[in-house]
């Protein structure tokens, strides 16, 4: 069965986005658990991207993998962790996210 290349991306950006809320939620590790579960998500999140980056070139995964990572999770700190954002901070996320997309629509994989 092959494991198309983008969906290990995706599922490496979403524990990413896990490991820093996490890292957040930890308190600068006063709370070990949750710093350990912060560090599983990493974990996770490196295996994935070792697979992505065997079948997408690694500029663009990086770009993609940070790129949608910090978007989100400034996202996730502006809804959840109630921090601030201006309007052309959320106009330079937006165009975080229109360089992801159109890098994954101009970059060919092949399948694992």
């Amino acid at each position: 069965m092959a494991i198309n290349a983008w969906a290990l991306l995706g599922g490496a950006i979403l524990f990413e986005i896990l490991g820093t809320s996490l890292l957040k939620a930890s308190a600068g590790f006063a709370k070990p658990l949750i710093g350990m579960a912060s560090m599983a998500s990493y974990a996770v999140c490196f295996w994935l991207l070792a697979f992505a980056i065997t079948r997408i070139p690694v500029g663009v995964a990086y770009a993609v993998w940070a790129g949608v990572g910090i978007a989100i999770i400034t996202l996730i700190g502006w809804v959840i962790f109630r921090q601030t954002l201006s309007v052309v901070q959320l106009g330079c996320i937006a165009l975080i996210f229109v360089g992801a997309i159109g890098l994954h629509l101009t970059t060919a994989t092949a399948e694992l």
